[in-house]
């Protein structure tokens, strides 16, 4: 007979405390009772505890305080994030982009430097001289990330990043069924965003961002 492995048993045990958080017993923010009670109710050791509470941590479901205790951070797992967006529709994700540089946008023209400013000008010469359908999608995406790079928000710049990749395989999917890419009307959607940026107009950078993104969406939809 095959023996029951202690990572096994940490599997199991992980799986009990999630049921019993999916099942509202802890609810959001609530704290979990400690190993020596937790460990009975489970019919598991101390350790087999703390690796099942590791589990769940490294999934998002709970989050240790030291000294303090162990906490539910989320009802249910944490899906992975570049698995998500590998599934996610390409509207979806152009909507969120869409909060996020309009957002971008807005905090550029408040805190945009000389040199955020050359290097949007320089990523939208780029972006207009660029040959080639994969040359034109790598360049817009320099843009765009020039724009939030000017925002100076670190958390902006990791979540349009994570975008990218998924951006790109769609976007040159869609122009290669399109067969033309980089039109002046777009090019010009484009700078108006930096003038905006440049006059230090936060709130026409912002709406002038979300446009363009919208006309986008409605492209792919």
């Amino acid at each position: 007979m095959a023996q029951i492995t202690r990572t096994s048993l940490a599997e199991q045990a992980a799986d009990m405390i999630l049921e019993r958080v999916r099942a509202g017993e802890w609810p959001l923010g609530s704290k979990l009772p400690g190993e020596n009670t937790l460990g009975p109710q489970l019919g598991v050791g101390r350790s087999t505890v703390r690796e099942a509470i590791r589990r769940l941590a490294g999934q998002g479901v709970l989050t240790t305080r030291q000294g303090v205790g162990v906490f539910v951070a989320a009802l249910d797992v944490v899906e992975d994030w570049e698995g998500l967006l590998r599934r996610a529709d390409i509207v979806e994700v152009i909507e969120a982009r869409t909060a996020i540089e309009a957002e971008a946008a807005f905090l550029a023209a408040e805190r945009r430097t000389a040199a955020d400013l050359r290097a949007m000008r320089r990523t939208l010469s780029e972006r207009d001289i660029a040959v080639g359908i994969e040359a034109h999608v790598d360049a817009d995406a320099g843009f765009h990330r020039a724009v939030i790079v000017a925002a100076h928000n670190a958390v902006l710049l990791e979540m349009f990043d994570r975008f990218v990749p998924r951006i790109r395989e769609a976007m040159i999917a869609m122009l290669r069924i399109r067969g033309d890419y980089g039109d002046p009307h777009d090019q010009n959607a484009h700078a108006v965003i930096v003038t905006a940026i440049e006059a230090q107009d936060a709130s026409a950078a912002a709406s002038l961002a979300r446009d363009h993104l919208r006309s986008l969406r409605a492209a792919v939809s």
